[in-house]
């Protein structure tokens, strides 16, 4: 009996979907901050996304947190008021837009951050996710052997396009 349901986990979770690649970690918000706003762990205060003493990488952070947490609208509010011509503010922009379903807008923004960056393997991955949710498998795999070509192997960014490949489910964050 043992052996058969190892048998049979085996085919249903093939060791390969999981193997070489953490699992992300989910961010989990500091504080819930109003729309447009974003907590500064320095004053310790919600200030406005446009503060100058916010880094980008604590904007970037409340974009993660938003963005897993389903609020698309809000991280495209944090967004605004960022760079634009940034891979990572292109990368963040394709994501929120292909989950509230402007898939065409999503792609564009993928390429525009990649024509910024060819390396961001992060937006490769989304982008590669995007194809797998319009059956385009093909150029999905063109996107997953990029991550791997630009040292992504091992990767969230390579093990989350890989598993989209192999069950056809995409990831929220």
């Amino acid at each position: 009996m043992r052996v058969l349901l190892i048998s049979a986990l085996a085919v249903v979770f093939p060791a390969s979907l999981f193997a070489n690649g953490p699992e992300p970690v989910a961010p989990k918000p500091t504080v819930t901050c109003e729309q447009g706003m974003v907590y500064d762990k320095k004053t310790k205060k919600c200030v406005p996304a446009q503060d100058s003493r916010l880094t980008p990488d604590d904007l970037f952070q409340t974009v993660r947190e938003l963005a897993y947490a389903g609020d698309y609208v809000g991280a495209q509010t944090i967004l605004a008021a960022m760079p634009q011509d940034d891979d990572r503010t292109l990368t963040y922009m394709g994501f929120t837009n292909r989950k509230m379903g402007n898939a065409e807008a999503g792609m564009s923004f993928y390429t525009r951050a990649l024509k910024v960056n060819p390396a961001n393997i992060l937006a490769r991955s989304y982008m590669g996710q995007g194809m797998v949710e319009q059956g385009n498998i093909a150029d999905a795999l063109a996107q997953l052997r990029a991550i791997r070509s630009y040292g992504g192997t091992g990767t969230w960014a390579e093990t989350s396009l890989r598993t989209a490949i192999a069950t056809g489910q995409t990831f929220n964050y």
